[in-house]
């Protein structure tokens, strides 16, 4: 009985600094907008979501597969920078509960299988995941991340690719202006998103010699430039009107409101708790517009075909 504790304690601790190592957090955020890719692609196609089920799994498995390698290599590639910062110095990579040589394998084999699992929807779904990866290891983790204030938006092509993805595991054209309205979404809410966590964490970033914006140019230039960004989003809402007006309204109030906030809170409360409404405010933007793209994919296409 005791051996058998010991065992289920090893199997889950085991478990947990797997987890950690592949990111399961980001993972799960960035099949939301993979999934709403792929119905918004049987949406505007009026295509059975049943009859996509085998695509729909294996987009799933493949794109969290990939993630998870993007998210091992980071942690193996960070972990020098990692023990110095607060929020990840216990990451297992960094701890030693996992050897760098079994992290490289192990984001190697999720990589590969990953790309081999969306090859059978579609050759592009493919091609997107592998330049989703590379840009994120090659031109993010290895060389902008530590050297230029413009990481953020180096490292956000990849992170604007799961809509690409999913859409493409569908149907393989991906210059309907609706994808390339959440595509351009994703990169975008991305600043907004990351400027909010580098502020408050900015001791760390820059103990760390991360060149997030807050640290090199200030919260003002950063406030600044997150504002651009939501203008920016504002106006790429109305490539959803080619699709549906609904969805076009419901991404201008999101990104109208999102501004609106940076704007009224600037001035009133310090930069930490400006940036902590702002960090809240994207993880409810992100919620609500993927979950409406999800829930009008799903029941236009019950409405169309039945």
């Amino acid at each position: 009985m005791i051996l058998e504790n010991k065992q289920e304690r090893s199997r889950q601790n085991w478990a947990s600094i797997l987890s950690k190592t592949i990111k399961t957090g980001i993972i799960r955020s960035n099949l939301i907008p993979m999934f709403a890719g792929f119905t918004l692609a049987l949406y505007t196609y009026q295509i059975s979501f049943m009859e996509k089920l085998p695509e729909v799994i294996f987009a799933l498995l493949g794109a969290a597969l990939v993630i998870g390698a993007a998210g091992a290599f980071n942690n193996l590639y960070d972990r020098d920078i990692d023990a110095i910062m607060e929020r990840t110095k216990r990451r297992p990579t960094v701890t030693g509960e996992i050897k760098p040589a079994i992290v490289l394998l192990l984001s190697v084999v999720m990589a590969i299988s990953g790309i081999a699992l969306l090859a059978l929807t579609t050759w592009l779904a493919a091609l997107l995941a592998f330049l989703g990866l590379f840009f994120y290891v090659v031109p993010y983790t290895i060389w902008s991340k530590r050297k230029t204030v413009y990481n953020t938006e180096i490292g956000s092509i990849s992170g604007g690719m799961p809509p690409l993805i999913g859409w493409a595991a569908v149907y393989p054209d991906i210059t309907h202006p609706a994808i390339i309205g959440l595509f351009i979404v994703m990169i975008i809410w991305q600043m907004p998103h990351f400027y909010a966590i580098a502020i408050r964490n900015h001791k760390q970033y820059k103990a760390a010699k991360i060149p997030m914006l807050p640290v090199v140019k200030g919260v003002q230039r950063t406030y600044i430039q997150t504002n651009v960004y939501l203008i920016i989003m504002i106006v790429i809402s109305f490539l959803f009107g080619t699709l549906s007006i609904g969805l076009m309204l419901v991404a201008l109030l999101l990104s109208v409101g999102w501004l609106a906030l940076s704007v009224y809170r600037f001035n009133k409360v310090d930069s930490e708790k400006w940036a902590t409404s702002m960090f809240l405010y994207s993880l409810i933007h992100m919620t609500v517009l993927f979950s409406t793209i999800i829930i009008y994919s799903l029941m236009g296409i019950v409405f169309e075909l039945y």
